[in-house]
């Protein structure tokens, strides 16, 4: 039964030292209570009460973290349905889906891809995050021949699927050091993968199609010594799916239910799986296959979800310097937004015009929202003129505003006196047009 703050209270030291980074044990105990600290952020806690307070300190769904040769891949932790109460955290793994019955080369090939695969998108490296390995041969020698062959060229984490725990045993052996996901463990095999996941400390999944049995099987597992698990609600159908991922997440957080506290996989198969799993509510991803123009728009969506709405994406505000700019060439201005930038640089870029783009620090704030929000005005531009030490760097001194706070313009020339203050448009998509016809004439 969870403690509430107050009993917490009672067992931490009170002493106020706030080197857990609250001004007083109650506040303290009032975090842990709510889930949103860890026991271990007290110094000073005595073991008696870890003992008392081991049910409280623990988070309402357990931390599997999936390791290899220098990757690792988090679910878990969360404290929250809805991402505008608080944030997501852990981002759900993308593992991509091979069958063991694929030839080597092949298989060696599609890891590759995958271990090679980094797409940048408004300044943050997008990539798949592992491999599963799905045995639809039973042959213990095919799921080995089929591991050996990706750790050839892959060094992410895996994932190994079996009817059989027997062949996923031996594999494991290729995988010193690491900690897979293996699975997944029924009501009929739950005891061998126990034992094979307790000895080789792997996470294991377990699959049921109603919460009853998955919570079983948990309780069974767990009482082997196995504290890593992973859920697989098997759905009947789409809808179904999602009632059972969010029955899940609710029992999890609201009632605090232990048996189902943990991270949940998802076997998707199309488009709609995936994009319901990545935002109801998966802690890991299994897609079927690895297809550029399928796994971008997925890597998006999950950055876009697992973003805290509360910290604009930014990019490092200073001089930027696209197509080779020279001395005389113009100096465009816009806010540290990264989405703001991005559209920016990429117009400019892209028209192959030369220009030296200078991100003022505005908090992370679109160009009209930091303006409105006094983060974005002369004397802000001004500054970062100043430490970009373009006075010395320009011969000819030209200064573009973005047309939606053409209103500076007055004041930026007070401030920047021998400058030529410009007004450009207000959309990032005119800026070549604007950049021909005005810049290029005068």
């Amino acid at each position: 039964m969870a403690l509430s703050g107050i009993q917490i209270y009672k067992l931490l030291p009170q002493t106020n030292c706030k080197e857990c980074g609250f001004p007083t044990c109650l506040a303290f105990a009032m975090k842990l209570a709510a889930k949103q600290v860890e026991l271990s952020a007290c110094p000073y806690v005595s073991e008696e009460s870890k003992a008392q307070l081991e049910e409280s300190s623990a988070p309402p769904i357990r931390l599997i973290t999936l390791k290899s040769d220098g990757y690792e891949v988090k679910a878990g932790n969360e404290v929250v349905m809805y991402r505008h109460e608080k944030t997501f955290y852990n981002k759900p793994g993308l593992f991509v889906k091979i069958k063991t019955s694929t030839p080597e080369s092949e298989i060696r090939f599609m890891a590759q891809r995958i271990q090679d695969y980094r797409v940048n998108y408004v300044g943050i490296d997008l990539e798949v995050d592992g491999i599963a390995l799905q045995d639809d041969t039973s042959e213990s020698e095919k799921m080995n021949a089929a591991l050996v062959a990706v750790r050839s060229v892959c060094k992410k984490p895996v994932m190994l699927f079996s009817s059989n725990p027997a062949s996923i045993e031996k594999a494991l052996a290729n995988l010193t050091g690491e900690i897979p996901l293996i699975g997944c463990a029924k009501a009929d095999n739950w005891e061998k993968f126990g034992e094979v996941a307790k000895q080789t400390k792997a996470a294991v999944a377990v699959m049921a199609d109603n919460l009853d049995t998955l919570a079983d099987l948990t309780e069974k597992i767990k009482s082997m010594g196995v504290e890593d698990i992973v859920l697989v609600p098997e759905g009947k159908n789409l809808g179904h799916e999602l009632m059972l991922q969010a029955q899940i997440r609710r029992l999890a957080l609201k009632a605090n239910y232990r048996p189902l506290g943990y991270p949940t996989l998802a076997f998707c198969h199309n488009h709609a799986q995936m994009a319901q799993a990545i935002t109801k509510y998966a802690g890991f991803l299994v897609i079927d296959t690895f297809a550029e123009e399928l796994v971008y728009p997925l890597l998006v969506l999950r950055q876009n979800i697992y973003t805290d709405p509360q910290k604009p994406i930014q990019v490092q505000p200073g001089l930027y310097e696209i197509n080779n700019p020279q001395p005389t060439d113009p100096v465009l201005v816009t806010t540290n937004f990264s989405i703001t930038y991005f559209s920016v640089a990429n117009e400019v870029e892209g028209s192959g015009l030369p220009a030296h783009l200078l991100v003022a620090d505005a908090e992370g704030m679109s160009v009209l929202t930091a303006w409105a929000a006094g983060k974005f005005d002369a004397e802000r531009i001004a500054k970062a003129v100043k430490l970009a030490n373009l006075d010395e760097k320009m011969t000819r001194k030209r200064l573009v505003l973005p047309g939606a706070v053409a209103v500076l313009s007055g004041e930026l020339e007070a401030e920047l006196p021998g400058w030529e203050i410009r007004v450009g448009p207000r959309e990032a998509v005119d800026i070549p047009k604007f950049y021909k016809q005005v810049l290029q004439v005068n």
